[in-house]
């Protein structure tokens, strides 16, 4: 159980208590209103003073997933403002490993041979001035499906030696990097920002079918490797390209930029 989980549950179980309590009419006439203001600023203090206390005694954490029986993978990431790094290079026999500064929560299932994994801050991400320092292997001896949602944060996804089939990228405002497999086969990807300077680099030897809706954005496109063809650009090889990557871009305010 989380930090976070157990101090909201806790605080629901004393406020639950005061007003059963008053229902039953033993609280004598006090009102049930007047504690439970009180309780929960104390309580909301104390959490903020504790967890600021806490944040200096655990700057960093690391953890890993072993890969187990599993021959797929579904990882979606939560990420927050700060900075977010994922890369290959997890050591043999383990799906994902990592150091986290700034609060992390593990959620883990397997259905048959998929295994789902799921990052997301603990309550601690909320206090002022709090940041998030994620570093993040992945293996590359698993097909992997990656859901990314970020906010005001430096986003790295360097891909190139992984087994991706599917990304999905959703941010805020941020500058992110990405660099898609070099040998994955076929990779669909999604990328949704909303005021983003975004950097897309596509190995060589791998084609591209790119779509790009932009609002106020620029979109430059390396258009030697990706000609344009109508409304999307595409690589003259694509049809019959052994990898390549099914590139779809949303973005509002930014730019882009592909190669």
């Amino acid at each position: 159980m989380g930090r976070g989980t157990l101090f909201w549950g806790s605080l629901l179980v004393i406020v639950g208590g005061a007003l059963l309590l008053d229902n039953l009419g033993l609280l004598g006439g006090i009102s049930v209103w007047g504690i439970i203001l009180p309780v929960v600023l104390i309580a909301i203090g104390a959490w903020i003073i504790w967890g600021s206390s806490f944040r200096r005694r655990q700057e960093s954490e690391q953890m890993s997933v072993p890969i187990e029986s599993a021959q797929r993978a579904r990882v979606k990431l939560q990420h927050g403002a700060g900075k977010l790094v994922v890369t290959s290079g997890a050591p043999e026999g383990i799906l994902f490993a990592g150091e986290f500064r700034g609060g992390i929560e593990l959620h883990k299932s397997q259905q048959g041979d998929q295994l789902d994994i799921r990052l997301n801050p603990d309550s601690f991400a909320w206090l002022p001035g709090s940041t998030l320092d994620w570093h993040i292997s992945l293996s590359n001896a698993v097909r992997l499906v990656l859901e990314v949602e970020t906010g005001a944060s430096d986003t790295r996804l360097d891909l190139a030696e992984l087994q991706l089939d599917e990304l999905y990228l959703k941010s805020g405002a941020n500058a992110t990097a990405i660099t898609f497999p070099a040998s994955a086969g076929f990779t669909r990807a999604r990328i949704e920002s909303g005021a983003a300077s975004v950097e897309i680099r596509i190995p060589e030897g791998v084609a591209a079918n790119i779509r790009s809706r932009a609002g106020l954005s620029s979109v430059m496109v390396d258009r030697d490797r990706f000609p344009r063809q109508g409304e999307v650009y595409q690589s003259a090889d694509y049809q019959e390209a052994t990898n390549k990557v099914d590139l779809d871009i949303q973005i509002g305010v930014g730019s882009v930029d592909i190669r």
